[in-house]
């Protein structure tokens, strides 16, 4: 898989775009960033999606640059030609695909039945997308079509909402997913680029959802984290769970046999996915533990940041989706 196909199962969502005007371009870009999805899908709807791409391309360089509705070998070339760094096409034409290939960019096909997703894997592809996914039936039909395809991803696009979000991106075989509803073009139109960011951001808060899984704390021996989690436990009408470094008072306080991570104890954050939320912290800066990574490196279970906050180690938790 391209290193941009990487980066963009990292990011998760891929607004898609139909720009009214070109002068939109760059602020829009700006919103999506600035809310947490640096990339942006500019498909070839409008008259502006070439000379939008290459604004975005020239102003805003560490937005991952997509052109989309891609129909033909002319449109993938004005497409490179002006920044594009991944190519979209609503279904799968072996010509397109073929010149893409040559040109050496990524390019992820529409795919509606297994005769589509059959082709594409004859020509080597190992990511399409899955459109039009809820008029086709959907995470269940996308089930179904992918069943026999261990080696391909699907980009599920058309009728992705925030409500159906997490649907999809629950399914190990969806590396990301397509989606306008942050980015429809009257907003764009009507400059409210305060407003998408907002969505984005929100859009991003459903996949990641970040939330308190439960406190460490610290205790000097097995003795006193016994006695600790009894207390926990008999306060809030909780179960006793024993283990083998530490014990648990239900799930909300997991009592150290001794000094665990932090110097106060540990907070344990839960997340719809490591990776993706690993991606998004380090954009902001944050940095991790590498070697704290719990789980195979595909799908990892835990990781604490590198330092403290308050005192306490923090570690992301994966939740069972």
């Amino acid at each position: 898989m391209s290193d941009v196909l990487k980066t963009i199962s990292d990011i998760g969502i891929i607004p898609v775009i139909a720009i009214p005007d070109a002068k939109f371009a760059v602020p829009l870009a700006k919103a999506l960033t600035a809310g947490g999805l640096p990339i942006a899908e500019i498909t070839f709807r409008t008259e502006a999606g070439q000379q939008s791409i290459a604004n975005i391309a020239k102003e805003c360089k560490d937005v991952v640059l997509g052109a989309g509705t891609v129909l033909t070998t002319d449109q993938v070339d004005k497409a490179i030609d002006s920044g594009a760094t991944y190519i979209v096409t609503p279904g799968i034409d072996a010509k397109v695909v073929e010149h893409c290939i040559k040109r050496g960019i990524p390019v992820t096909p529409g795919c509606a039945v297994p005769s589509d997703v059959q082709l594409a894997v004859s020509m080597g592809l190992e990511v399409v997308k899955f459109f039009p996914a809820e008029s086709y039936g959907g995470v269940e039909t996308l089930k179904a079509i992918a069943a026999p395809y261990n080696k391909v991803k699907f980009v599920p696009t058309g009728g992705i909402s925030a409500k159906n979000l997490l649907t999809y991106l629950a399914f190990p075989k969806v590396l990301a997913c397509g989606g306008s509803w942050m980015v429809k073009t009257d907003m764009i139109a009507a400059e409210k680029f305060d407003e998408i960011e907002k969505l984005t951001r929100e859009a991003v808060g459903v996949m990641l959802g970040f939330d308190l899984a439960h406190v460490g704390i610290n205790t000097k021996d097995d003795a006193e984290s016994l006695a600790v989690t009894k207390k926990f436990a008999g306060v809030f009408n909780l179960a006793v769970k024993e283990g083998n470094s530490s014990n648990f008072a239900g799930t909300i306080a997991e009592v150290m046999k001794g000094s665990g991570p932090g110097k106060n104890g540990h907070i344990a954050i839960f997340t719809n996915s490591i990776n993706r939320a690993v991606a998004y912290l380090k954009r902001m800066g944050h940095e991790f533990d590498m070697s704290s990574l719990k789980g195979p490196a595909d799908a990892p279970i835990a990781i604490y940041f590198k330092d403290e906050i308050g005192g306490f180690g923090v570690h992301l938790l994966q939740r069972k989706l």
